[in-house]
């Protein structure tokens, strides 16, 4: 069966289709992230697309654009399905703001994303009442994660990229104010081992999911206790995790975050505002060293 379709839309305003797609090539230094975001009933599509730099500077563009189909492309930033659950191929051609200077840059990219694993359906660790309470933030969930090669020019430079990252699709009703805080959490040890982790709070309660990849398997995390220590701003600045998985054996993981990327969101009546906190961070876990994303979303009111 194919996942990577657009879902027949529901009724909430806030109905939302996501693909999300993140990659670190660590001999470049440079890490990406990018979202395509479907609103049909508002109607609108949302994107993101930043990449951080290996001067430590960030360039990008969060911006919505109207909705007229289901095709994956907003504001130049477009997501073509080669091979459902295998192959993606990503490409931009336009302008991203350097954030250091608040200069538009040009940048283009074509890059392939091809998964490294069986994608991970969010089910296998949620049902029940923490289905029900994750309602508001697109229950519908599926990981996996993967390579990503190709060419990238920002400005006058051109890299060759092959990195490691992480594939995000989602549908269902997206608020991005309705929890008290989410951690999204992905690491690419190897083209053989990774993690993903999401702990969702609400004000009914939590919920864990996620999977750890070893061994040509994906294990399903049944808990996540994850202790964050944070800057004086708000900014998460390390955490460590124990991650118990299907089997019962437990996972033990620190890390700590490297580059931090803010992007902030209004609600709709323009009263409420979440910060979400997009970071590069390196991980550690049975002695392997990997990277990946840790994505914070705390509510700023």
């Amino acid at each position: 069966m194919d996942t990577d379709i657009v879902h027949p839309k529901g009724s909430h305003i806030e109905w939302n289709e996501s693909f999300y797609f993140s990659f670190y090539d660590k001999v470049n230094d440079i890490c990406a992230f990018m979202r395509i975001g479907l609103k049909p009933n508002k109607p609108l599509k949302n994107m993101f697309c930043f990449f951080m730099l290996p001067d430590g500077s960030y360039i990008g563009l969060k911006e919505d654009d109207k909705y007229e189909n289901d095709i994956l492309s907003a504001k130049n930033l477009t997501f073509h399905k080669i091979h459902p659950e295998k192959k993606w191929n990503l490409k931009f051609d336009g302008k991203l703001l350097n954030f250091s200077n608040k200069q538009p840059v040009k940048v283009s990219f074509n890059l392939d994303f091809e998964s490294l694993n069986k994608i991970f359906d969010y089910r296998e660790c949620v049902s029940g009442f923490k289905e029900k309470i994750s309602q508001s933030v697109a229950s519908e969930h599926l990981e996996q994660f993967g390579k990503a090669t190709g060419e990238l020019k920002v400005g006058d430079n051109q890299y060759k990229i092959s990195g490691l990252g992480e594939r995000d699709h989602s549908w269902g009703t997206r608020d991005w104010n309705a929890p008290k805080m989410w951690i999204w959490l992905t690491c690419q040890f190897s083209d053989e081992a990774a993690l993903n982790v999401t702990k969702l709070t609400v004000s009914e309660g939590e919920v864990d999911a996620g999977f750890v990849h070893i061994g040509g398997e994906n294990l399903p995390i049944m808990k996540a206790t994850i202790d964050t220590k944070y800057n004086q701003d708000g900014s998460p600045n390390s955490f460590k995790m124990e991650l118990l998985d299907k089997k019962g054996k437990i996972h033990k993981v620190d890390a700590r975050i490297i580059k931090n990327v803010k992007l902030p969101f209004t609600s709709g009546d323009g009263t409420k505002q979440s910060i979400m906190h997009e970071t590069l961070t390196e991980y550690s876990m049975d002695g392997k060293i990997g990277y990946g994303i840790a994505e914070y979303l705390i509510r700023d009111y």
